[in-house]
């Protein structure tokens, strides 16, 4: 959003809980806060950036936008800890085009509590985030159909391909179920 001037957004501060990685493992967003857990997106030409000035625990201060029907932040400008901005100047600001790194992805599965749904830069539902840090990541219009899915407290399991790396795990959802504990018998 290199058209923004950030300094004309409402800021919000908190403490880095975790990394979100998009399919091709690269950070396309953290999280702030625990129990008040909030997306912060920005856009994988600032993964590097990110990795090199910031760290889980790190305070931060965001200035972005939030779209209707989402509760996230898609950021314009991030602070960091020791006050340097990374800012969002769009992809070909230095002229050079944003190649998506080459990953190998391997099967995976997860299973877990939903603690937070995930969205795309214009608030669309993308996935989800388990209680265990792996990023479900699905098309919006997937994700749109298995909705009640991803709502925080319903427990599922994820199978598809994915990617681990330092910053996290991403699972490109092929099939999602909901587990349902078994009645307990007297």
């Amino acid at each position: 959003m290199h058209w923004i001037d950030p300094e004309s957004l409402p800021e919000t501060r908190g403490t880095v809980t975790r990394f979100l990685l998009n399919p091709h493992g690269e950070i396309d967003g953290i999280v702030l806060g625990a129990r008040q857990a909030l997306q912060v997106h920005f856009p994988p030409h600032l993964s590097r950036q990110i990795a090199r000035q910031v760290a889980v625990g790190d305070a931060v201060r965001v200035r972005g936008v939030k779209p209707r029907g989402a509760d996230m932040i898609a950021a314009v400008s991030l602070a960091t800890k020791s006050g340097k901005i990374i800012l969002d100047e769009g992809p070909h600001h230095d002229g050079e085009k944003h190649h998506k790194p080459h990953v190998e992805h391997k099967p995976m599965e997860a299973s877990g509590e939903v603690v937070l749904p995930l969205f795309g830069p214009k608030g669309e539902l993308r996935g989800a985030l388990l209680d265990d840090g792996t990023s479900l990541r699905m098309p919006p219009h997937a994700a749109a159909e298995l909705a009640a899915y991803l709502a925080p407290g319903v427990h599922v399991q994820a199978w598809g391909h994915g990617i681990r790396n330092r910053h996290g795990r991403t699972i490109e959802v092929d099939e999602i179920a909901e587990l349902i504990d078994a009645p307990v018998s007297a």
